[in-house]
């Protein structure tokens, strides 16, 4: 019977040990981010803050008691969804939806040509659930950095997730999706809210679990909101007068770290993958993170040993050699074995083109997948760990949402090890699995818009 190597050759460890964050690194990352949310939040600092803290004009959480049909309109990345929310009570919620494919030459495309085909989708689901001749309030989930001057005015700060489409940066685009609907002539459909999907997640498990104030994304990128005190949000320009004590602040915290502070914990691995993106020096803290680009670093990382001949020796493989073709997925498949057993990360070796017959290839890829994914929840537990502490609150819920939370199998694990290590003694949270933020949370908060303009 062989045995199963369990140690890793030290060559291996050398090229991960960046990964490797100490507790000291990441209660430096925990002070780092505090000061940038007060600098974004601060009217006088906003302007040079990286950790922006947008105010998303959401000050109402959900009651428990919104009831009608909302659409909601879940724009994140290359597929988007429409869906047709019905909220009948708190624990009875009927949502249809569909999902759409934008062609890749849309991407980098006008403007106007995208939201004309999300108007023209908009319109075939319209007509499928029979809903042309009703006036609806549609909530709009738009996942990518956005200055809000209001609750259906959006500005778009920049494109992230492989979009570059022109002439929309610097643009309000719920003007510009409410345009290409009036282009039609065919839809009575009213957008009375924009956010962001992180502000969805929130309001969808605050719908359920009344302490949720905290929302998380982590997924193809990631981001997060949190309830702030409305005399503390200062580019709220009623900040000091507004009868209402709270306010969602968007923290567009994915670009921690472009000014510098965070060169501390990031690895050469982690400069290479920057420099191939479509915005180089940007979104510093959700590369280090996010879906998108956990499996590059994973995949850059093997390239390195290979070259030296410490793993997989002898062999070669076309697919590895080729950018952005070792999946994030592939990273919860191989971390999903049980200990002494690979059958997840053989078939993965083998989708790669590699034999890797030696068990020691397989346990130093898990070893390196292992690196890459807990650096990546250690400092998402800093990230949260900052929210809880500037709210200065003892008993908090998150929500969450995101591939990685959803499919990563140690992922919440992590996150409650790191998290309780981090905090102050006493502080009690949970980690909540959303349930369709980006649709329900969409649909709830065109619901409080709409009972505030009833109740004017």
């Amino acid at each position: 019977m062989s045995v199963v190597p369990t140690t890793i050759a030290p060559e291996v460890e050398a090229a991960v040990a960046g990964f490797m964050l100490t507790q000291a690194q990441m209660t430096e990352v925990v002070e780092r981010m505090t000061k940038e949310i007060k600098m974004g939040l601060a009217r006088d600092t906003h302007p040079r803050a990286v950790i922006k803290c947008f105010v998303s004009y959401v000050q109402d959480l959900p009651t428990g008691k919104e009831r009608g049909k909302y659409l909601a309109l879940d724009l994140g990345g290359s597929n988007f969804r429409v869906l047709l929310v019905d909220l009948k009570s708190n624990t009875d919620i009927d949502i249809v939806s569909k999902s759409f494919v934008i062609a890749s030459s849309m991407l980098s495309g006008p403007g106007k040509d995208l939201f004309d085909f999300i108007a023209n989708c908009l319109a075939d689901f319209c007509k499928e659930q029979r809903l042309q001749g009703e006036a609806i309030p549609l909530g709009f989930t738009f996942s990518f950095p956005l200055q809000q001057q209001g609750l259906t005015k959006g500005i778009l700060v920049t494109w992230t997730k492989g979009f570059s489409c022109e002439g929309v940066v610097g643009k309000n685009v719920v003007a510009l999706l409410q345009e290409a609907i009036e282009r039609r002539g065919d839809l009575k459909i009213n957008i009375v809210a924009i956010l962001n999907d992180t502000v969805g997640t929130l309001m969808s498990c605050a719908f359920t679990s009344r302490n949720c104030r905290i929302g998380l994304i982590v997924g193809t990128g990631s981001n997060a909101c949190y309830v702030e005190k409305t005399v503390n949000a200062e580019c709220f320009e009623n900040y000091q007068t507004s009868p209402k004590p709270h306010m969602i602040i968007n923290a567009e915290w994915g670009a921690f770290g472009d000014n510098g502070v965070l060169d501390f914990v990031r690895t050469p691995y982690d400069r290479i993958v920057d420099k191939v993106t479509p915005n180089p020096g940007k979104q510093t803290f959700e590369k280090c993170i996010s879906g998108m680009y956990m499996g590059e670093l994973v995949r850059l990382v093997l390239v390195d040993l290979m070259a030296k001949g410490l793993i997989f020796a002898g062999e070669r493989s076309e697919k590895i050699q080729t950018q952005w073709n070792f999946q994030t997925s592939y990273l919860s498949d191989i971390e999903s074995d049980s200990p002494g057993d690979f059958r997840n990360c053989s078939k993965v070796i083998s989708q790669l083109g590699l034999v890797g017959n030696h068990v020691r290839d397989k346990l130093h890829l898990r070893y390196i997948c292992e690196a890459v994914s807990s650096r990546s929840a250690k400092l998402c537990s800093c990230g949260l760990v900052t929210l809880i502490n500037k709210m200065n609150i003892n008993d908090v819920s998150v929500g969450i949402d995101g591939s990685v939370y959803r499919f990563h199998p140690r992922y919440h694990d992590l996150l409650m090890f790191h998290m309780t290590k981090l905090l102050r003694p006493g502080i009690k949270f949970e980690l909540l699995e959303s349930d369709d933020g980006s649709g329900k949370g969409a649909a709830l908060i065109a619901a409080t818009a709409v009972q505030n303009q009833v109740s004017k």
